[in-house]
């Protein structure tokens, strides 16, 4: 295992189908932490309150791995999203160890202060305009469930490359309602004024590292479609993990002054 200092991640959507919960569980043991910070939509109790519960042994043993870390010595913070966001009620307990809060400030080993968070509060889609946003997480699933098939289908006529339909989807219309409504932008306003280095969160699904006026945007992704964490070496270096679940290649991008 590789040591690195922290892990973060978020939206992993448990109690769904989509989760890919078993390619998380291969990239857990991959890196061994002192600190796994759990961005928001951990649970995904919009879709378990719909009659959709899928919970696999894949998913069953993540959460079993991050009581266990926790258990022995390892800050494990847990963040809760939109999806989740009935966990919010437990702002400031702890259960089993792990630590629920609602935004946390992480002091890096360089020195650098990054706000964690999950992000929600800054979509003005799912902030105001709630049935949007859960007519658009039922078509996402949709898209998500689809690509299962299309994968077969590309591996049946041998065709290489992964190639993911959701992940199309996003570039066309996630890119579209993240710059009308300035996510990001809005995210690092609010790092700047909280007067940290940046900010790393989740919600939108699009894993990213980049700077914005001086300041560290990160944005850790997904493990439904994208299967994408932020890692943190021992030297305060921030990397994007990108983890292939067709060939399990790992894709990094890094935090650079």
């Amino acid at each position: 295992m590789q040591q690195v200092r922290s892990i973060f991640l978020s939206d992993i959507h448990l109690g769904t189908k989509a989760c890919q919960a078993q390619h998380l569980l291969e990239f857990l043991k991959e890196y061994s932490s002192e600190h796994v910070f759990l961005l928001g939509d951990i649970v995904d109790l919009w879709s378990m309150s719909r009659g959709g519960v899928h919970w696999s042994l894949a998913q069953n043993t993540f959460v079993q791995k991050m009581l266990r870390r926790a258990r022995h010595g390892e800050k494990v913070i847990f963040i809760p999203g939109n999806h989740d966001e009935a966990m919010r009620e437990y702002v400031g307990t702890s259960f089993g160890e792990v630590m629920v809060a609602h935004e946390y400030v992480h002091t890096a080993a360089d020195g650098r202060r990054y706000l964690l968070l999950h992000g929600d509060e800054f979509d003005q889609v799912t902030r105001h305009h709630r049935w949007i946003a859960v007519f658009g997480d039922k078509a996402y699933d949709l898209l998500v469930s689809l690509n299962i098939y299309l994968s077969w289908l590309r591996r049946t006529l041998k065709i290489p490359g992964y190639w993911s339909l959701a992940g199309y989807a996003k570039r066309k219309i996630k890119t579209a309602v993240s710059f009308i409504f300035n996510f990001e932008e809005a995210v690092i306003r609010h790092a700047r004024e909280q007067g940290v280095d940046g900010a790393i969160c989740g919600h939108i699904h699009w894993p990213m590292i980049k700077q914005v006026d001086g300041l560290f945007y990160m944005n850790c992704g997904d493990w439904v479609d994208s299967c994408s964490a932020i890692v943190e070496h021992l030297d305060g270096r921030m990397e994007l993990i990108l983890w292939n679940s067709i060939s399990h290649i790992r894709v990094t991008q890094s935090a650079t002054p």
